[in-house]
């Protein structure tokens, strides 16, 4: 049965009775928690899923983690402060979900999109306690929103996803491009993949994190 949350969901109940693993979706900019729980029914039945909705609204429809103002002059602006609020609030509401649901807390897996995958990355490496995998489509990790000293955390059993269209118009490839090595850095294993699209999910990127999936679970 549904729960509240302090973030609006979407919820696909496990086969598993208990100490089911959990996915816990984050869309991105200017979507919302419909979009990537389309997904839900392509992945396996053992898996808990939730798809949250972001809390900032966007007119005349969607929504954000935090705000981007596109006419920034050194190109896309983002609100940093309002991103750190929205980790925060991502951080509470897995809390809640182990709380509420009979999900393991040791496998916890965010699911993000764009903005979703920014957001999933800097909760993954400001509590890495919480999560045990990272699928981040489309993204890529902004240092100005992860918690201080989020280097001296424990990062020995997080798993990261990584992937990204190579004529991405929207998040330049180069920036997701960075991601594996910074995150070699901190001794976390890391696949990384390219596929050639824009700004989306190809169907062989879909076949592909589910493969890993089943390898991190």
């Amino acid at each position: 049965m549904k729960q509240n949350l302090s973030l609006e969901h979407l919820y696909r109940a496990s086969s598993l009775s208990n100490k089911a693993p959990a996915i816990i979706m984050l869309h991105g900019y200017g979507s919302d928690e419909n979009d990537l729980f389309s997904f839900a029914s392509e992945l396996p039945s053992e898996y808990a899923i939730f798809s949250l909705k972001a809390p900032r609204k966007l007119m005349p429809y969607g929504n954000a983690w935090y705000d981007i103002h596109f006419d920034a002059p050194d190109g896309k602006w983002s609100d940093n402060e309002q991103a750190i609020e929205s980790r925060e609030l991502i951080s509470k509401v897995i809390d809640e979900i182990l709380d509420a649901y009979p999900v393991d807390p040791k496998k916890i897996t965010l699911l993000g999109f764009s903005q979703g995958t920014i957001l999933s990355f800097s909760v993954a490496l400001s509590y890495p306690e919480k999560v045990k995998n990272v699928i981040g489509l489309s993204g890529y990790i902004n240092p100005d929103i992860l918690k201080e000293n989020f280097t001296e955390n424990d990062f020995s059993n997080l798993h990261i996803y990584s992937s990204h269209g190579s004529v991405d118009q929207v998040i330049p490839v180069d920036w997701a491009r960075k991601t594996a090595p910074l995150l070699k850095e901190l001794g976390i294993e890391c696949h990384y993949s390219e596929f050639p699209v824009g700004h989306g999910v190809a169907p062989q990127n879909f076949y592909e994190l589910k493969e890993w999936l089943s390898n991190h679970h």
